[in-house]
C-alpha cells in the first residue's frame, strides 16, 4: 500500500505500508535521501512512520520530486537495494527529461551473477543500448570510458548463454593497442596476450564465477582471444563481442565482421576519442559508421558522459578533456 498527500504548500506526505520500502528509500547512511535532496533542492525527512518531503527551492521542483519519489516505488518492490550513485543518476535523468526510463522495457535485471549482483541498464542510454542488442544482429556501441558499453554486452552475452539462446561466447580484443605486434614482450604466446585480454577475464569471473567461467572455458563455450585469432573462422550460434574496436584498421574489422555465422548475434564497442594506432592508420570503427550505417540490422548506439556508471569525477573529467580539445582545435 502507497499513497502521497499534499499536506501544506510545497509539501507531501508519503505513507508506506511496508517499512521496509522506505529503508530501501533512504539507503545506507541516508545517502539514497541525500541524493534526491541534492539533485531537486527538496528536504526529505522521517515523521511518525512517513516520508515527508518539503521545499526548500520552487514548487515546481517539490512536484517533480514528487513525481520522481512515486516513480521509484516499482524500483522499491523488485529490487533488494539501492546504491545512491544509481539514485543519483536517475533522479538527475528524470529531473532533465521526466521520463522514468527503468520502469520501460529493457530497464528490468538482465542477469543475476554468481554472487546475487543485479545487473541492469542505469540511464536512459544503456537502456537503448539493452534494446539495440536484443532486436539488431550487430550492434555497434560508441561511448567514453565507463559507460558500461563491454560489460553490458557481456552481461547480455552470457544472459543469451544461460536462456540457451546461443551455445558458446566469443570476446575478442585487438591483443596490443597500438597493434598486434607482441615479439618485443616477455614469455610465451599466452603470457603475451594475457594482460591485453584481462578487463574481459575480470567481468566474467564476476558474472560468472572463476570456477564457472574456467568449465566454461575448457569446453570451449567461452573463449576469449586476441583479434588475430578470428581470421579464417566461421562462428555459428554465438554471441560475439568486439572490445576496444577503435584500436582495429579498416581491414581488421572487416575481417571481423564477417566472421559472422547462422544463429549469431554480435556487438561491437569502442570509444572513438582514445584511439592508439600508429600515427596514419584509421581506425575502422571511424570508418565504419559511414559505411555500414543504412544497412537493416545494424545499430549504432552513442553513449556520452551522462552514460558513465563510475565515480562522479569520471564524468566531470570526460567533460573537462572535451572542453580541453574544443579549445586546442579553435585556438589559431
Amino acid at each position: 500500500m502507497f499513497a502521497c498527500i499534499q499536506t501544506g504548500k510545497n509539501e507531501y506526505r508519503f505513507q508506506f505500508g511496508d517499512p521496509e520500502k522506505i529503508r530501501k528509500l533512504f539507503g545506507n547512511l541516508d545517502s539514497n535521501i541525500k541524493a534526491i535532496e541534492d539533485v531537486y533542492s527538496v528536504r526529505l525527512d522521517l515523521s511518525e512512520g512517513s516520508l515527508v518531503l518539503s521545499g526548500k527551492g520552487s514548487e515546481a521542483e517539490v512536484i517533480l520530486a514528487k513525481r520522481f519519489i512515486e516513480e521509484m516505488i516499482p524500483v522499491l518492490e523488485r529490487e533488494q537495494s539501492l546504491q545512491a550513485i544509481d539514485v543519483r543518476k536517475m533522479a538527475a535523468n528524470y529531473k532533465e527529461n521526466q521520463q522514468a526510463w527503468w520502469n520501460q522495457a529493457h530497464g528490468n535485471t538482465i542477469l543475476v551473477t554468481e554472487y546475487n549482483k543485479q545487473i541492469r541498464a542505469k540511464t536512459a542510454g544503456q537502456r537503448e543500448y539493452l534494446r539495440a542488442v536484443t532486436e539488431a544482429d550487430i550492434t555497434f556501441c560508441i561511448g567514453p570510458a565507463g559507460t558500461g558499453k563491454t560489460y553490458l554486452a557481456m552481461a547480455m552475452a552470457c544472459s543469451a548463454l544461460q536462456k540457451k539462446e546461443v551455445n558458446r561466447i566469443v570476446l575478442v580484443r585487438p591483443a596490443v593497442e597500438a597493434g598486434e605486434s607482441l615479439g618485443y614482450l616477455p614469455g610465451d604466446l599466452k603470457e603475451k596476450i594475457e594482460p591485453y585480454l584481462r578487463p574481459l577475464y575480470d567481468a566474467l569471473f564476476e558474472m560468472l564465477s572463476p570456477e564457472r567461467f574456467h568449465r566454461y572455458s575448457e569446453r570451449g563455450v567461452i573463449e576469449v582471444a586476441p583479434l588475430a585469432y578470428m581470421r579464417g573462422r566461421t562462428l555459428n550460434e554465438s554471441f560475439i563481442v568486439l572490445d576496444e574496436a577503435q584500436n582495429t584498421t579498416p581491414e581488421q574489422i572487416k575481417m571481423f565482421l564477417t566472421r559472422m555465422g547462422f544463429g549469431s548475434k554480435v556487438v561491437v564497442t569502442g570509444d572513438i576519442t582514445q584511439i592508439d594506432l600508429p600515427t596514419g592508420r584509421n581506425s575502422g570503427l571511424v570508418a565504419i559508421q559511414g559505411i555500414l550505417r543504412d544497412i537493416e540490422g545494424i545499430r549504432f548506439i552513442y553513449l556520452t558522459e551522462k552514460d558513465v556508471v563510475r565515480h562522479p569525477l569520471v564524468q566531470k573529467i570526460i567533460l573537462a578533456y572535451e572542453q580541453f580539445e574544443k579549445d586546442q582545435t579553435s585556438s589559431p
